[in-house]
């Protein structure tokens, strides 16, 4: 997905501030793990009592959502920054693939062509790249993408980004044919094929809109696809190719009935949503559909059309998903991926096999060299090697179980591990403030490619909710089992606070900066014994929180 803007997060308006400082305070003049006075409840929502039985038989929670991860153009990678932000993303989440545009890109130097019009292929900037990702531990998804300018139908047909990439099919499809097949060979003699077998190939990028200049647009992408995929099952039938890769999860049944009646190799299906996708362009309907579902409802939908189709076993893969594909710093940059991401993986669990989120780290120029750190970048570490709170929630939320407990609440998510320790996350979902009018203007996803700007409405202020009460009635536990208890709010583990009051600078000094990576940190976390298998405690408005319980007390000392 492209980057929306490059404009500067905004300073919080007087009247923001003065609610964030009264909840900050109402928030300190209450325990953590105790229940509010009586007086606080009038006005708070009642209690939301939350059972669990330890020993209840759970279903299977493999951790889709933290496999792959999108980042910045392919040659990106070869910088410093970038390979210290897969690390660090990496360290946390166990992360296993990264996708990205454009390794057909002229500045990769892929291909070229002779005085006599003969293609000349190098493949050097391509193997630094995988060799990089790969000493990291992490495999390539590879996008094939976009059009070399040498074999490019036409010149001029290229994305408003920052670097220009090439988007129009290929002058002669004889001339595409031989450079894939020389791509998938070269790997396969780099790597071996046991190696680039367990790769992901993935056709293009998201074709329905302006990344694609085929005509008719559908009809000619399915032709980039039958020949794209022939060519890499030409280097061994254990390639794993598939597609559309469309955005706004569109194209899928078309695309599965295209590949069976013409027989070719589809061994994975891969769309792209976002939580603030037009319903319409989603849904093809006019009701509105809320930040918080409309990813995991698109993703029921596509299990639904593969089920449907001639592949009914297919793998799904979302290659892009986020909430939001605008610059927006009140929902990237902030604490309100946590309780976003949580809800997201309790709605998609069991219906999708893989998602990557859109991106891992905002080393990233679709728009431009980054003018400011917190500017509603996609990344989980701003510039700077600053953490966001997307970041903590990952890192968290990966602490998760691979089994899960049914449990009635909507905002909570209970897991248990093999050793029998269970690690429940809950959070209080509201959505994101909206945008300071002075701040970056928000673009459609149609119209961000199109480089056309909307006009901001007009913005008001909600008043914040009070904090969430939860009571967590726990059954099945041994006497005094070891809880350990973290969380993720703003103010704990958000830099954007720190970050306004020293002015909002968009060239922090390295002094800043530091202060910056220190406030960013997530605190360590609280522990205590669960007396009585219960625990009291409130969750502030758009806050996370995770809970491991032990199935035994910890011995002193011991590990983490």
């Amino acid at each position: 997905m492209p980057e929306r803007s490059s404009l500067g997060t905004a300073r919080k308006p007087p009247l923001r501030a003065a609610l964030t400082l009264c909840l900050a305070l109402a928030l300190a003049a209450s325990a953590w793990l105790a229940a509010p006075p009586a007086a606080a409840l009038t006005a708070a929502p009642e209690w939301q009592d939350i059972e669990i039985d330890a020993r209840a038989a759970g279903t299977p929670l493999p951790h889709f959502w933290e496999q792959m991860f999108g980042s910045g153009r392919a040659i990106l990678s070869l910088r410093e920054s970038y390979r210290a932000d897969l690390s660090a993303v990496k360290d946390a989440t166990a992360f296993r693939y990264v996708r990205f545009h454009n390794i057909f890109h002229d500045e990769v130097g892929i291909v070229e062509r002779d005085a006599r019009g003969r293609a000349r292929y190098n493949f050097s900037y391509v193997d630094q790249i995988y060799d990089g990702l790969l000493a990291h531990g992490v495999r390539p998804f590879v996008e094939i993408g976009f059009m070399p300018t040498a074999l490019s139908s036409k010149r001029g047909a290229v994305m408003a980004f920052w670097y220009h990439p090439n988007v129009a099919p290929p002058r002669s499809w004889r001339a595409w044919d031989d450079l894939v097949r020389h791509f998938a060979a070269h790997l396969v003699e780099r790597y071996g094929i046991d190696e680039v077998s367990q790769w992901y190939f993935e056709v293009w990028n998201e074709p329905n809109l302006d990344f694609w200049r085929g005509r008719p647009r559908q009809r000619s992408y399915f032709e980039l696809y039958a020949h794209t995929a022939r060519d890499l099952k030409a280097s061994g039938a254990r390639l794993r190719v598939g597609g559309p890769a469309t955005a706004q999860a569109a194209w899928v049944a078309d695309f599965l009935r295209y590949a069976a009646a013409h027989d070719l190799p589809v061994d994975f299906v891969s769309s792209h949503v976002y939580a603030d996708d037009p319903p319409r362009a989603v849904f093809g309907t006019a009701a509105a559909v809320s930040r918080d579902t409309l990813v995991c409802r698109a993703v029921h939908d596509l299990r639904a059309q593969i089920a449907s189709s001639a592949y009914p076993r297919l793998p799904l893969i979302v290659s892009e998903y986020n909430a939001s594909y605008k610059n927006d710093p009140d929902v990237t940059d902030s604490v309100f991926m946590g309780p976003w991401l949580a809800d997201t993986i309790r709605q998609c669990a069991g219906a999708v096999d893989m998602m990557s989120y859109w991106t891992f780290s905002d080393v990233f120029e679709e728009k431009g060299v980054i003018r400011t750190p917190f500017y509603g970048g996609f990344g989980l570490i701003a510039e700077h090697g600053i953490l966001k709170p997307g970041f903590h929630a990952f890192a968290l939320l990966h602490k998760l179980g691979d089994e899960q407990l049914a449990n009635a609440s909507h905002s909570a998510l209970v897991t248990r591990r093999a050793d029998g320790t269970l690690v429940i996350a809950l959070w209080n979902y509201h959505d994101p403030e909206p945008f300071d009018p002075g701040n970056p203007t928000m673009l459609s996803r149609e119209e961000v490619v199109r480089e056309a700007h909307l006009p901001l409405a007009a913005q008001t202020i909600p008043t914040p909710p009070p904090p969430n009460p939860i009571r967590l009635r726990i059954a099945g536990l041994p006497p005094s089992p070891h809880f350990t208890l973290w969380r993720l709010d703003t103010e704990h583990g958000d830099a954007r606070g720190a970050f306004q009051d020293m002015g909002s600078p968009a060239s922090p000094t390295s002094e800043q900066i530091e202060h910056l990576r220190a406030a960013a940190q997530l605190p360590p976390p609280v522990e205590g014994v669960l007396a009585g298998g219960s625990l009291e405690l409130t969750v502030p408005r758009q806050g996370l929180v995770l809970i491991e319980v032990a199935p035994s007390p910890a011995p002193p000392d011991s590990p983490r």
